[in-house]
């Protein structure tokens, strides 16, 4: 038989109902606490209660109408059509057949080029931040290159606006092309497989016959570059030289162009619009 559990003691009944009053007295005190904070962040007394509402209140006002709006209404409508089309077209492609040799191809993609990436990290730094330099030294072209890109765009959205008007009209005739196109590619499409094999193989022995001679003669090359260093560091020794010499002669040079370009648009100016007061003459010195 089961023995009966014994009763608990007089000790334990009161420490159990001392701890589960301490443990309500902790919760209703809790609970006193956030009641108080409500209060005093709402409390229309000091003013902070009826600001809080009101800032809460307009705001809500501001996003349902906002969001009531047609405008809105339109993107919502968007942007849950374009995720519907991405879940739609995006699920089979996730679970079709092909998709695993292209997961495979991605992971020994990602395993191959995490060592080059590693590698070429700093000189890719560098290179970004140079980058910034010279966009940053550029920004004042930056107006004059958008104004540009603009004046093409907007010349070329006539011509691709009538291409798409024109292969809309002909969509009869592009499928006529397509069809014989394909009729006339498909049967060429085993033999130039089997070409392909072939070009392939032969390909992979000239490669590896290759490779040992062109290990040889990188290693010659090597050897010369070695060699020939400090040719090379001297002959850029005096060519930077020659170029610290000749840098004055071309600023001189560059200076004097400008100012007599600068005295040619003065004079081409005066002669095609001349000044209204024909009693001052402007006198341009190129010396």
């Amino acid at each position: 038989m089961a023995t009966i559990p014994s009763l608990p003691s007089r000790d334990e009944v009161l420490r159990m109902a001392r701890s589960t009053t301490d443990i309500t007295g902790q919760l209703l005190d809790t609970a006193g606490n956030i009641t108080r904070i409500a209060i005093n962040t709402l409390d229309p007394r000091d003013g902070s209660g009826a600001e809080a509402l009101r800032v809460l209140r307009e705001t809500t006002a501001e996003l349902a109408e906002a969001s009531a709006s047609p405008q809105a209404q339109e993107a919502f409508y968007r942007i849950v059509d374009t995720l519907t089309r991405l879940g739609t077209t995006g699920a089979p492609l996730a679970v079709h057949p092909v998709s695993q040799p292209a997961q495979v191809l991605l992971g020994v993609l990602g395993d191959s080029l995490l060592p080059v990436l590693d590698a070429v990290e700093p000189a890719v730094e560098e290179f970004a931040a140079a980058l910034g330099d010279l966009v940053e030294a550029a920004s004042p072209l930056l107006p004059a290159a958008a104004g540009v890109a603009a004046g093409l765009l907007l010349a070329l959205t006539p011509l691709l606006r009538a291409a798409a008007d024109a292969l809309a009209d002909s969509s009869p005739e592009l499928r006529r092309i397509a069809e014989a196109l394909t009729a006339a590619l498909a049967p060429l499409l085993p033999p130039q497989v089997a070409l392909a094999q072939r070009a392939a193989t032969a390909g992979a022995k000239v490669l590896r016959a290759t490779l040992p001679p062109l290990a040889d003669l990188t290693e010659a090359a090597a050897t010369t570059t070695k060699t020939a260093v400090p040719v090379v560091v001297a002959g850029e020794e005096l060519f930077v030289a020659a170029l610290e010499r000749v840098q004055p002669l071309l600023l001189a040079a560059a200076f004097r162009a400008g100012r007599v370009a600068r005295a040619t648009a003065v004079r081409v100016t005066a002669a095609v619009s001349p000044a209204a007061d024909q009693g001052v003459v402007v006198a341009v010195s190129t010396a």
